[in-house]
Order: C-alpha cells, then sequence, then structure tokens
C-alpha cells in the first residue's frame, strides 16, 4: 500500500483547516495536527494527516486520489511553495515495526501509531524544504568570498549587498522561526509510549544528522552576511575617505588660488 508525505505550504490555517474537515469526515485535532479518516462504501479507505507546518501524510490512497486532496484544501495554505516537495513509501502490517528500502512495517491499525511515524515522515520532507533552500542560497552567494578572495573586494554595489543581506536575514530567520518543528514533537509528552515508533522514523531518515547539517549550513550563511556587512561598512569608509580627501585638495586649492594668485 501507498503511503506518501507532501510538503505544500509554510503552514496550514489549523482551525479553519480543521472546520473543514469535520464537514467531510469525523476529524480529531491534535497539538498541530489533524487526522482524518475516509470510507469507501462503508470500508476505510485510508488515513490522512495534516500538520500545522504545511505537511500532508497519506496512507492508503492512490496518487489522483491525492491529488485531489491537495487540490482541496489549498485555501488554507499560507505562503504556499513554488514546488511541492514528495516523499514515498509502501506500508504493510507485520510482527515487528521497522523500515527498509522505504518500505515501512506497521505493527497495528491503530490511528495513533500511524500519527507517530508520520510525524518523522512529515518532519523529514518539512527538512528537505530547509535544505533546498539554503542550498540554493549557497549556491546563488559562493562567488562572493571568491570575488573578495582574488579582487580584495566585492563587485556590488551598496544598494546590491543591502539586498543581499536582506535575502539572507529573511532566509536564515525564516529556518530559524520554523526550526522547532524538527524537535521532538510535544504529542508524544501525552504518549510517551508511541515515541519508539517516531525514533525509529527519524533515525531512518537521518532527521537528527540532517538537522545538525542544517545548522553548519546555517552557519555559513550567518559567515556570508558577516563577509558582505563587513564590505558594507568598508565601501562607506572608503567612500568617507574618498570625500575627506576632495575636500582637503578642494581646500589646498583655494588657499593657492587665495595667496599665490590674489583670486579669492
Amino acid at each position: 500500500m501507498r503511503c506518501t508525505c507532501y510538503c505544500t505550504a509554510s503552514s496550514y490555517d489549523i482551525p479553519r483547516l480543521f472546520q473543514y474537515l469535520q464537514r467531510l469526515a469525523p476529524a480529531q485535532l491534535y497539538r498541530d495536527a489533524i487526522h482524518i479518516q475516509l470510507k469507501e462504501d462503508k470500508r476505510i479507505k485510508g488515513d490522512l494527516f495534516y500538520y500545522s507546518f504545511g505537511v500532508v501524510v497519506s496512507w492508503g490512497f492512490t496518487e489522483d486520489e491525492e491529488k485531489e486532496i491537495l487540490q482541496s484544501v489549498k485555501e488554507f495554505e499560507k505562503e504556499p511553495l513554488t514546488k511541492q516537495e514528495l516523499d514515498e513509501f509502501t506500508y504493510e502490517y507485520a510482527d515487528t515495526m521497522k523500515i527498509e528500502e522505504d518500505e515501512i512495517s506497521l505493527l497495528n491499525r491503530s490511528t495513533l501509531t500511524k500519527l507517530a511515524v508520520s510525524y518523522g515522515l512529515a518532519q523529514s520532507v518539512k527538512l528537505t524544504t530547509f535544505e533546498e533552500l539554503i542550498q540554493r542560497t549557497i549556491d546563488h552567494t559562493k562567488h562572493l568570498p571568491n570575488d573578495l578572495a582574488k579582487k580584495g573586494k566585492i563587485s556590488l554595489s551598496r544598494r546590491e549587498i543591502s539586498r543581499k543581506m536582506g535575502e539572507l536575514f529573511m532566509e536564515r530567520n525564516f529556518i530559524n522561526l520554523h526550526s522547532e518543528i524538527l524537535d521532538t514533537p510535544e504529542f508524544f509528552w501525552n504518549y510517551p509510549e508511541l515515541e519508539p515508533y517516531y525514533r525509529r522514523t527519524a533515525h531512518y531518515l537521518d532527521v537528527n544528522k540532517r538537522v545538525e547539517v542544517l545548522n553548519k549550513r546555517l552557519n555559513v550563511i550567518h559567515e556570508l552576511f558577516e563577509i558582505l556587512s563587513g564590505e558594507l561598512n568598508h565601501q562607506h569608509t572608503s567612500r568617507l575617505e574618498t570625500i575627506i580627501v576632495l575636500l582637503i585638495l578642494i581646500e589646498v586649492t583655494l588657499a593657492l588660488l587665495r595667496d599665490l594668485f590674489h583670486i579669492i
């Protein structure tokens, strides 16, 4: 059977989304997630988990059905992504819980078990969006340190440097503000017996290691910000020095005209 995770937006409007989903089927609201179970011909079709940080985890639906599901909740998205992120798995029910080669084995059909596993899946796909954002930022700015090393300066105007600093600050801030979603969810304070399912999923997807790498890349962004800030200060200082030299030259010229030629 098919299990997928979609990251479609920065976040969902959970209160409005919950009201909408309640009209479709019985929905359950957790700390930062909504669960809904859809039926077909009085039989359970599959489970859907909507996370406040813009992720939907789907269990038991076809690809076409998933597209319809995503389309139906678009109005509840905040800051939709230009490119959706998708992780795909298969799942089955077995005697032991494990994840191997993107196949998830579940011990039971419990909604809470799927919710615990889904937390790990949702964090992983959200982390992918952060990783791609940081990588794009680094790719777009990696020439700046090279320019500084080769030319002794960055070949950008003050306005362009200020714009780059603003972009770096916004992207770094965006990730810092949302980084708490990569911590152990508060849901497991109330359901500690389910945390091992989450931990196993997060371990398989290398969530903790990827968060460490992400933090290191954020430090790279911070260093780039510091480089640009230093270059902006340098350009400002150089400009002031140039103005001072010009003023001195003008003063000397005027003094010569006055003393030698009595023009002034």
